[in-house]
């Protein structure tokens, strides 16, 4: 563990990192590579290394790849903003404003994904190609068993996890470990719903990357897949711009470890 650390320290260097002033607060952010720009978005808890870490030294190689912690997440420090879905894709919005990017590829994973849907409905000029990881744009779309599971979190659950410590390795305050949790708690038990009606309005094409069990609603995914455009017989009409792959035998945290898989899928759309 200790030598892979190591070697993704060094495969991981940026370019340029540093906080972005973003809707009363600041988040950090990290660039690497050159080329067109993609923003990565990680997963609720997350920082950049846990979840990017494998794929950016990749990624890097032919794009700029600008990865961010949004609010309250890893370098970003605490605030009492109220969590929600449209303020943190507000946050990338400025964040494009900051580094002077008029538009950009975006993906995002579990809840940075959901934040990816909901920057694709509120600023599709600033979108050029969207892709979705194991995420949603509705609570509806995971399983009951997966929005019922925050009823019975505890912060001390997360205690002592690999969590707490890639938090504990980066925070600017370590002693809001405990506020950061019960603020994204409660953050996890407000239904939202970016709305059927406007996702079908994404013109941007979109690459929806799930794990077979990764507690999403497989039927619920689908239509999300159909008012994209997709599921139609492409043998009788043209294929549709946008993508669905289905990954066998993962789950929600073990598909974002598939990085050759998810590499090939997103290179492939990203061409």
């Amino acid at each position: 563990m200790q030598i892979v650390s190591v070697l993704n320290a060094q495969q991981m260097k940026s370019i340029n990192s540093g906080y972005a002033p973003v809707n009363g607060t600041k988040i950090y952010y990290e660039e690497y590579g050159e080329g067109k720009p993609i923003i990565l978005l990680h997963g609720a808890f997350y920082t950049i290394e846990l979840n990017w870490s494998q794929l950016i030294p990749e990624l890097s190689k032919t794009r700029k790849v600008i990865a961010i912690e949004m609010q309250d997440h890893g370098h970003s420090p605490f605030s009492e903003r109220k969590l929600s879905i449209t303020t943190l894709a507000s946050d990338v919005e400025k964040l494009m404003d900051y580094l002077k990017i008029d538009s950009a590829d975006i993906a995002g994973y579990s809840m940075g994904g959901s934040v990816a849907y909901q920057f694709a409905v509120d600023y599709p000029n600033r979108l050029r190609k969207l892709i979705i990881i194991s995420s949603t744009y509705k609570t509806a779309g995971w399983l009951p068993v997966v929005n019922s599971a925050f009823d019975n979190f505890k912060p001390e659950f997360f205690d002592n996890t690999p969590l707490q410590t890639a938090y504990d390795a980066v925070a600017p305050d370590k002693t809001k470990w405990s506020s950061f949790l019960q603020q994204m708690f409660e953050f996890a038990k407000e239904p939202f719903n970016v709305g059927d009606s406007n996702i079908a309005k994404i013109t941007a094409p979109v690459l929806i990357i799930s794990g077979d069990n990764d507690g999403l609603d497989k039927v619920e995914l689908m239509k999300t897949y159909q008012l994209l455009g997709g599921g139609v017989t492409a043998d009788m009409q043209p294929m549709p711009k946008s993508q669905l792959a289905i990954v066998p035998a993962q789950s929600h945290v073990s598909l974002m470890m598939q990085t050759q898989t998810i590499l090939n899928y997103m290179n492939d759309f990203l061409k």
